[in-house]
């Protein structure tokens, strides 16, 4: 879903938003629009839209028009003066009816959806400086800003204590308090344990917390679970590659050394600890020119750089480059290579490696810190710094060291394993704001069977809904009769239906009974929605107009029924409309207006938003790809001109000189609203598109204190709402914020991208960085959410998006069409790439599987598979898809070939074209190799000593799964390989039978071993075997000779080929053993 556009200014631009009434922490309430000003903006709005509707007149419309006005004042005149009878009478009223009726025909008018309402329709509109908060400037480029290693004081440690896995010790001031971001706590708790051999942690706390503070440090293990210590911890100390000292001169600082290398991981010395009620900093320092990962969400490359500021703030801002989006995973990666002498096993740290014939060790290590207030990470030339606004400083140090072995224990540990998905969920699925109404649903759905191209998923965007309302469908153009007809042969055709659910719930005009919206007065009777520090409710704005939003804190503190109603309306609106999953969308949780800016104005709802809709006058969609105007000159020119048309028109602001609001510390109080610490939030006030700080969660805990974690308790919940409607089987969810552990419940898609290549090649390190934050259902809007794709961006997409987990096109209200039908090439181009993602399914959904129940990775980076070769710390335009398939796609506009590496070649790895089924030769480890990839072809290659299962393609992941087995064998330089098969019924939540397949080559031999009791009765078709040395002469199935004439092999083409095997395994591929020898 789109986010509103907002200033990119920081709120630079003052206006009259309004606050939210209260007299401590709170936003001063503003003047507002007064009630003639309104009815005034109202008759305004009204006469715009008249205006808008005349200008689409056409010229026989306009006849009518002035036509009927004429007849109108002769017939009134006639009637007065009592020339007509009541008769004539009423047939002038009914031609002139019919005059009007046929006027309307002919106008070009709005659609009745108000996925399409503009504000000039005759709605009244929140103003637009309602979403304009306090010039703030961040702290990282105030020039007035006091750095607070300059003047405070650190902590000394004192009564050091030993325990039987790591140490504790009081800190003190070191000083005189600096208070320069808040109050300084005076006396802290330090507590270092060995909670694994291959986990530290330690945390430093107030030592003083009671029930008025506890939720400005603590993070409730309700909401995030902590890590605790495993089994008998007696021995982790001295067992762990780990080791922690400290040190108080000049003042308390503590370093994490690794003891097989002696390095240094993690060193506080030469910085002071700074710990103050709103402002706590920390750091490191890092060795030269470092490779870090993680700490998302961003929109960056994989490699983090030395020249970064993450701030941990959800926002709903788009994918923008650098800034704070939608969620928060504070964990990092660090990984170092060494190199090592060939004759003495010495390493050495090599910051620049670039000898190929070097030989090479990396060690990786992990640092999560547990703490989900307001951050931010400053990564410099030789430095991390974090720096919270709340919370406490709770590391987890993971020893590592390769990231396979990190990211496993970090999941296991701290935040859970990813919710396993449904089978259907790895199809493709098709989405775009702009579907009005249930015909253009099933047009698309018919548009994919036409041109053959698979379709496992229809989804809708906002435009179902009754005035963009939460279960609710709008019942004129989505219908629940006509809907549940849809469904039904959507479903008999083995396809599914998942719709958007927003985050903000309506808020009725109390004085309209026409206006009544029962979600809203169930969710009032379950004190289920966020509050004003004076109780009263919170009303922001969202696409509705005015509206409240669901407190997901107050369940779990306080005993409210926000879980119980949010379930009861999802299983309310499931009765209606049969959905087979659900989208979670504008979760940060956004607002757009400042304040609880609705307490007084319901009785304007439904309004519309403080903004234009794409596509509305003045507001078209009229980006393009970069190098669009080199492929379609006429096209790009037309909509330049429009877009410097739209910009003179536009009214230019003002230059004003900006004063920006600069807060101080109050003893003992914090300001939540504006925190004399201003991180680096992209959207400036923490208030401006987004709930403010004060609001108020039942029990008192304030959305300050638990801001990111609103998209990962809507997830939680909707979650156990499936849960209740479908108990046996799994949820799909999809949802847009996101905490470290939220995909327990849901995958998470992109977010808003640009149909730019960049944002195309974007995707891959996002889609990296959430694999390290435990997330392998991902994806992102293929061929771009804003703006309109083009031909060539949207082909190379299709392809590209095939080997993500999470396969979807969706784009935004306004743009062109870009259902891979619309043009003959991307449909060409997908085919291609869909029939290698079908035929992959069940290697898909093993690798999934594993991520699901081991922790391992789905997407990953070449760097990962090959952690010893330094060359690959920076690649992030290739991925492996598993362990097997690696994708190396053209992300260049106009290119017909792309460079890529071939990882591991100089240890003797072999890598075999997917298409010719060939080996790759002469490369060079390292050496970056020009590919052919004209438009429409992806190279994708399957690594050496792999097995992988296949099922035949087909238009749905039904007809995959009810398709004969083939096994593609990818020999290594020994002649070896090996792999698995995941089967299981596909949907429940806890199978009742499962099954598991062991590949393994040998000798010339490939043995197949079930274990498992699911049974699946698809035989097994076909084999082929990449890498075979020198004619065969025969070929056996446990150990009778297969009939020569289906199987052939050539010395020279080094591949055998079996097929027609299902006649020799009609009881099922799996049935029981099976060893296929060759020689």
């Amino acid at each position: 879903m789109m986010e509103a556009p907002i200033s990119k200014g920081r709120g630079i631009l003052l206006g009259k938003g309004e606050g939210v009434t209260s007299w401590v922490t709170s936003y001063t309430v503003t003047e507002s629009l007064t009630f003639p000003s309104r009815l005034i903006s109202y008759i305004m709005s009204i006469a715009s839209g008249l205006e808008a509707w005349h200008g689409n007149l056409g010229t026989a419309s306009r006849l009518l028009l002035y036509s009927s006005l004429v007849s109108s004042f002769a017939v009134t005149w006639s009637w007065s003066s009592g020339r007509l009878n009541r008769s004539t009478m009423k047939r002038y009223i009914l031609v002139l009816l019919a005059t009007l009726f046929t006027l309307f025909s002919l106008a070009p008018g709005q659609e009745t959806s108000t996925s399409t309402t503009s504000a000039s329709d005759s709605v009244y509109s929140i103003p637009p400086d309602a979403d304009v908060g306090q010039p703030i400037i961040p702290n990282i480029v105030d020039p007035q800003a006091i750095d607070p290693q300059s003047v405070c004081p650190g902590y000394k440690a004192s009564n050091v204590k030993t325990t039987s896995n790591g140490i504790t010790a009081d800190l003190t001031l070191a000083g005189d308090a600096c208070n320069v971001y808040g109050t300084d706590i005076e006396s802290l708790s330090l507590v270092v344990e060995y909670q694994a051999v291959d986990r530290l942690h330690v945390e430093i706390l107030p030592r003083y917390i009671g029930a008025e503070n506890h939720t400005w440090f603590i993070l409730p293990e309700v909401l995030v679970p902590k890590p605790q210590v495993e089994g008998d911890c007696d021995g982790y100390a001295s067992d762990s590659d780990l080791k922690f000292t400290w040190t108080n001169e000049p003042t308390f600082s503590f370093k994490v050394t690794r003891k097989s290398t002696n390095d240094v991981l993690f060193n506080t010395e030469g910085s002071k600890l700074v710990y103050e009620n709103q402002f706590i900093e920390f750091g490191s320092s890092l060795p030269e020119n470092y490779n870090l990962y993680g700490l998302g969400e961003v929109i960056h490359g994989f490699r983090l750089g030395n020249n970064l500021t993450r701030t941990f703030f959800a926002a709903d801002v788009g994918d923008n480059i650098d800034a704070n989006i939608y969620g928060n995973h504070p964990i990092y990666l660090d990984t170092r290579y060494f190199e090592v002498d060939e004759d003495t096993g010495a390493m050495t740290y090599s910051p620049n490696a670039t000898d190929k014939s070097a030989k090479y060790k990396s060690y990786t290590h992990g640092v999560f810190q547990r703490n989900a207030h307001i951050q931010e990470v400053l990564l410099r030339e030789s430095s991390i710094t974090w720096r919270a606004l709340g919370g406490a400083i709770d590391l987890y140090f993971y020893e590592g060291p390769t990231q396979d072995s990190i990211t496993k224990a970090y999941q296991k540990s701290a935040i859970g394993l990813p919710a396993m998905q449904q089978y259907w969920t790895f199809g493709y699925h098709q989405c775009r704001w702009g579907y009005n109404n249930w015909t253009e649903l099933q047009n698309v759905v018919d548009n994919f069977a036409k041109f053959e191209i698979p379709l496992e998923t229809i989804w809708s965007d906002i435009d179902y809904m009754k005035a963009y309302r939460d279960f609710e469908n709008d019942p004129v153009r989505y219908p629940y009769d006509e809907g549940a007809e849809f469904l039904s042969r959507l479903h008999e055709n083995d396809q599914h239906y998942v719709p958007i659910i927003d985050s903000a719930i309506y808020a009725p005009d109390p004085t309209n009974a026409s206006d009544a919206y029962p979600p809203f007065n169930r969710g009032l009777e379950k004190d289920a929605f966020l509050l004003n520090p004076n109780g009263s409710i919170y009303i922001g704005a969202v696409w509705p107009g005015y509206t409240v939003f669901p407190d997901w804190i107050g369940p779990i503190f306080n005993g409210t029924g926000t879980n119980e109603w949010w379930a009861s309306e999802v299983a309310e609106y499931y009765s209606k409309i049969k959905l087979d999953g659900i989208w979670i969308d504008m979760s940060e949780v956004s607002s757009f207006c400042v304040g609880s800016c609705g307490s007084n104005e319901l009785i304007y709802n439904p309004a519309h938003p403080p903004f234009e809709l794409p596509g509305s006058p003045g507001n078209e969609v009229l980006h393009y790809p970069e190098g669009f105007n080199l492929t379609n000159a006429t096209e790009a020119a037309s909509a330049s001109a429009a877009l410097s048309s739209i910009a003179a028109t536009a009214t230019q602001a003002v230059p004003t000189s900006t004063t920006y609001l600069r807060t101080t510390p109050t003893p003992g109080v914090r300001n939540v609203n504006w925190p004399p610490y201003a991180i680096n939030n992209f959207a400036g006030d923490l208030a401006v598109h987004a709930v403010s700080p004060n609001a108020t969660h039942h029990g008192g805990i304030l959305e300050y204190d638990v801001h990111n974690l609103y998209g990962h308790q809507i997830l939680n919940a909707t979650y156990h709402a499936l849960l209740n409607i479908l108990p046996t089987k799994r949820p799909f969810i999809i949802g847009r914020s996101q905490f470290a552990g939220s995909s327990k419940w849901a995958g998470h898609w992109g977010g808003d991208n640009y149909s730019k290549w960049a944002f195309m090649y974007f995707s891959i390190p996002q889609a990296l960085s959430f694999s390290l934050f435990g997330f392998p259902m991902f994806g992102v809007d293929t061929c771009g959410f804003s703006d309109n794709s083009d031909m060539e961006l949207c082909a190379r997409w299709m392809q590209l998006s095939a080997f993500f987990p999470f396969y979807r096109n969706h784009n935004v209200l306004g743009a062109i069409s870009q259902e891979p039908y619309v043009w003959e090439a991307v449909a060409d181009a997908s085919k291609v790439a869909m029939k290698i993602r079908y035929a992959l399914l069940p290697y898909l959904y093993t690798t999934f599987y594993l991520s699901h129940s081991t922790g391992s990775t789905t997407m990953r980076a070449l760097a990962w598979e090959f952690p010893d070769e330094p060359w690959l710390a920076n690649a992030d335009r290739q991925f492996l898809l598993g362990d097997a398939i690696m994708v190396t796609p053209c992300l260049v506009q106009g290119a017909s070939t792309v460079d890529g590496v071939f990882p591991g070649v100089g240890s003797g790895t072999l890598w075999y074209d997917w298409y010719n089924q060939t080996a790759v030769t002469g490369v060079t480890a390292g050496q970056n190799v020009t590919i052919d990839a004209p438009l429409g072809h992806i190279p994708v290659y399957v690594r050496g000593g792999k097995v992988v299962p296949l099922q035949e393609p087909g238009l749905t992941t039904a007809a995959v799964r009810a398709s004969p087995w083939s096994v593609l064998v990818a020999l290594d330089k020994d002649g070896c390989a090996n792999g698995g098969l995941y089967l299981d019924d596909g949907e429940s939540l806890a199978p009742n039978a499962t099954i598991w397949i062991d590949f393994n080559v040998h000798n010339s031999s490939l043995k197949a071993t079930p274990k498992g009791g699911f049974v699946d009765t698809n035989a097994l078709a076909n084999v082929t075997i990449m890498g075979v040395q020198g004619a065969v002469s025969e070929v056996t199935l446990n150990g009778k000779a297969v009939p020569s004439n289906i199987w052939s092999s050539q010395e020279s083409d080094t591949v055998l080929k079996i097929t027609g095997l299902d006649s020799l395994t009609k009881g099922g591929a799996w049935e029981d053993e099976w060893t296929i020898s060759w020689s």
